[in-house]
């Protein structure tokens, strides 16, 4: 592949992801707004506010997922290039058990703290796609063990997380 080329498509990758996070953040910023607007509402329907949020979340997520796609592609036949992306992903995947533990931790869960440890936590299903999708494209051992730790990782916290819901929680007499 000339080198040319593949500087052009993961400057186009980068342009992407430029855009999904302006876009993205333009989603959140008027999410913000409503909840300044309509202060009453949230509070009345907060269950329903709550939905959205969970929505807009994924919907940015699966925006994210684009240039994701396209980036393992770009990437897919240069080894030091995929060793590095699957390094960002074991980073990525170990954010997951630092929210559930920042949650457990009362100082550290208050304000918009806890709320990103939660949205963290719900995008573990999101974030095992990706990391099935990236091992099942690699060619290279190094990069496959990798994601194989994350894959670990981010599988174990949502076992354990699932399994402390069922140990810790009271049943209906307690």
């Amino acid at each position: 592949m000339d080198a040319s080329y593949s500087r052009l498509q993961l400057r186009l990758v980068a342009a992407s992801y430029a855009t999904v996070a302006a876009v993205s953040a333009l989603l959140v910023y008027r999410r913000y707004l409503q909840y300044l607007r309509y202060p009453q509402d949230a509070a009345a329907s907060s269950g329903m506010w709550a939905g959205g949020d969970l929505m807009l979340e994924v919907f940015i997520f699966l925006l994210f997922l684009a240039p994701t796609a396209a980036l393992v592609f770009v990437i897919r036949k240069s080894e030091s290039a995929y060793t590095a992306y699957a390094k960002a992903l074991l980073g990525l995947s170990l954010t997951a058990p630092l929210s559930a533990v920042f949650l457990v931790i009362p100082v550290l869960n208050q304000w918009y703290w806890g709320d990103l440890c939660i949205f963290r936590l719900f995008a573990i299903p999101i974030v095992l796609m990706v990391l099935l999708f990236s091992r099942w494209l690699t060619r290279f051992a190094r990069a496959r063990r990798l994601i194989s730790y994350a894959l670990l990782v981010e599988g174990l916290t949502l076992v354990l997380g699932i399994a402390s819901l069922f140990l810790f929680s009271k049943g209906p007499n307690g």
